[in-house]
């Protein structure tokens, strides 16, 4: 039976030639959490899992979600919410990080609080998304890892290269997406993941690519 599939940093840097010094140092120190959590058993896991997060972090550069849009981009983004078509005036939240984030994520994603849209924006390589993401990466992380972090009380945790991988790889279990990836179904990967299907041309493009450097 084959041993579990290693990323090595040659791979990071064919992939992710501006890869951040974080992100390098979790795939060189921090693997057994891909193993831990079953997506390292096989190539095709493995190349599922790299292309959302190739994709979410912007190709391993992205810490934390750019919430700087200007007006228009704003209607585009989120056309149920701004005008033409939503309530909101686009130009009261244009390079507002902390104003929009409260509008667009306030009062739901398990976000009950003032603030806790901005709060817990995307963060890390899966980009975790409200307080519900932050808690449930918490909750299966520390199943296994009782030492890990509670990401709902430091949401800069996700950040770190201790536990950042720990987080992708807990947020990507708890929504079953090594299941999907062994179904090969990019689409129900994405919906997991993203809750919808945003950027799924870029994530097929990244996928391919994946699978062409882990031989699937």
């Amino acid at each position: 039976m084959a041993g579990p599939v290693v990323i090595t940093l040659g791979e990071i840097d064919q992939l992710a030639p501006r890869a951040l010094p974080v992100y390098r140092m979790a795939f060189g120190e921090e693997q057994h959490f891909l193993e831990q959590f079953g997506i390292a058993a096989s190539a095709l896991r493995v190349s599922h899992f790299m292309a959302q997060v190739l994709h979410e972090s912007a190709a391993l550069t992205r810490t934390v979600e750019n919430l700087r849009y200007s007006a228009q981009r704003l209607s585009k983004v989120w056309p149920q919410r701004f005008h033409p078509r939503g309530p909101l005036d686009p130009a009261d939240y244009a390079d507002d990080e902390v104003r929009l984030a409260n509008a667009v994520y306030g009062g739901r994603l398990g976000n009950d609080r003032p603030g806790d849209g901005y709060l817990y924006r995307g963060r890390g390589l899966l980009q975790l998304t409200g307080k519900d993401s932050y808690a449930q990466a918490t909750a299966t992380l520390q199943s296994v890892y009782p030492s890990a972090p509670d990401f709902v009380a430091d949401p800069e945790a996700v950040l770190s290269a201790r536990w950042c991988l720990g987080a992708a790889a807990a947020i990507w279990t708890a929504k079953e997406c090594n299941e999907a990836a062994d179904a090969n179904n990019i689409v129900l990967v994405t919906t997991r993941i993203n809750g919808g299907t945003v950027g799924l041309a870029e994530r097929r493009r990244w996928l391919a690519r994946t699978r062409d450097v882990w031989g699937n």
